[in-house]
């Protein structure tokens, strides 16, 4: 398996356990709700059913944000390589290295670091569009890129 389909495996079970964990509350939310129904009546069982209702709501964000992350990782293809850093590039720099794809930090792969990123993150910006021995400025220091896979 090359580097590039490790990271991607990296970054699709992140986004396979985060989905499942934001179903399972959801699910958890949408039984508490129900048995929120059954329990008493007055001011403090609408106040309940309001916050389960709240937090179903970002549970249900939070799965977007998840389902967009999916759909960005579904666009890369680990076999095609760029002289020009794009989505999906891997990026070689004398301090850090990175993965453009999705923002979920440091994945360690044969104890390499390497941070998964976005291309509309700060970092991510600055790498796109960038060839081998460019150089570009990050918070305040000069970053040389040696490798672009």
């Amino acid at each position: 398996m090359s580097l590039k389909e490790e990271l991607l495996n990296q970054c699709k079970n992140f986004v396979d356990i985060r989905s499942q964990t934001i179903q399972k509350t959801m699910s958890s939310y949408q039984n508490d709700l129900q048995s929120e129904s059954k329990s008493s009546a007055g001011d403090k069982h609408e106040t309940g059913r309001a916050m389960l209702q709240l937090e179903m709501e970002k549970a249900s964000q939070q799965l977007e944000g998840i389902n967009q992350m999916s759909e960005i990782l579904d666009k890369i293809d680990a076999l095609k390589t760029s002289k020009v850093v794009c989505l999906g590039s891997i990026v070689f720099t004398e301090n850090i290295n990175y993965f453009l794809s999705i923002s979920i930090g440091k994945i360690t792969i044969d104890k390499i670091d390497f941070f998964a990123v976005s291309p509309v993150s700060p970092i991510g910006k600055l790498l796109l569009g960038k060839q081998e021995n460019d150089e570009f400025l990050f918070g305040g220091k000069r970053i040389k890129i040696q490798k672009i896979v």
